[in-house]
């Protein structure tokens, strides 16, 4: 029979794995990266295959590499991604959303991975000097973005008709359709479009001016109070920014560097 002694040695021996189990870390939940499931090219779309991949999923997935997480595309309808991320539906969002004052109330920001502006795409056979020029113009922009903000802010007071999309390939359609006369969406994504087969009678026409719509930059969304992980993901974007990650992906897709704030 065990002595007295050895019971209560392994007794407190086994109090003691007990409450290391229970201190130690769980092991971690995969991180859900939420993306609009509208495809936004060449940003995030749909490869041949069905996956996603695009300049924003490979960023993602350097980044979950640089943090060692395992990560999730989660795609999230763009004008519910925000209530999405609130309800704990998904982790992060990383859908060139834009930090604005009025997204920064609801939720947190990483550092901006990179910065962009508004371009107006149009005909080029059409003499237009935005934004002088667009009014009796018909301008269709995609809902709940920052050039949607600048849009209304910005070109009411020059009578421009503008009609407001749900998605940004709708906009893009019904350009080339004839239904509405100019574009207003983000210069990176419109440089890329113009560069389509079907849009080769398309051309940039002008810039948006930096105006407050447009946030400083674009970043990484997450739940508000969530610190310790807002403060590494802004760790791991000053890295793959600084190792060059980031601008070889961006020189795949854009044939530029986009990267920073």
């Amino acid at each position: 029979m065990m002595s007295t002694m050895k019971k209560r040695l392994f007794g407190a021996l086994g109090s003691a794995l007990l409450m290391l189990g229970a201190s130690a870390p769980a092991a971690a939940e995969t991180l859900r990266i939420g993306i609009a499931a509208e495809p936004y090219p060449p940003f995030t779309y749909k490869a041949s295959d069905g996956s996603w991949t695009g300049f924003e999923v490979e960023l993602s997935e350097a980044i979950c590499a640089r943090i060692e997480h395992d990560c999730k595309i989660t795609p999230t309808s763009w004008s519910g991604i925000i209530p999405a991320l609130t309800s704990n539906k998904i982790d992060i969002i990383m859908t060139s959303m834009s930090i604005t004052e009025k997204r920064d109330k609801v939720i947190d920001f990483t550092d901006p991975y990179y910065y962009t502006l508004g371009a107006y795409v149009a005909e080029k056979g059409m003499n237009l000097d935005p934004p002088e020029d667009l009014s009796g113009k018909v301008l269709g922009v995609q809902a709940a973005t920052t050039h949607a903000n600048f849009a209304r802010q910005e070109l009411r007071d020059i009578a421009a008709d503008i009609r407001i999309y749900d998605k940004q390939e709708q906009v893009n359609r019904d350009l080339m359709a004839g239904r509405i006369d100019v574009i207003l969406a983000d210069q990176i994504a419109m440089a890329e479009f113009v560069e389509r087969e079907e849009a080769q009678n398309y051309e940039i026409k002008g810039m948006t001016p930096k105006h407050p719509a447009f946030g400083e930059g674009i970043g990484i969304g997450l739940r508000e109070g969530e610190n310790e992980l807002q403060k590494t993901l802004s760790e791991a974007i000053h890295t793959v920014i600084e190792n060059g990650t980031c601008a070889e992906l961006s020189q795949k897709y854009f044939n530029q560097d986009i990267c920073g704030g």
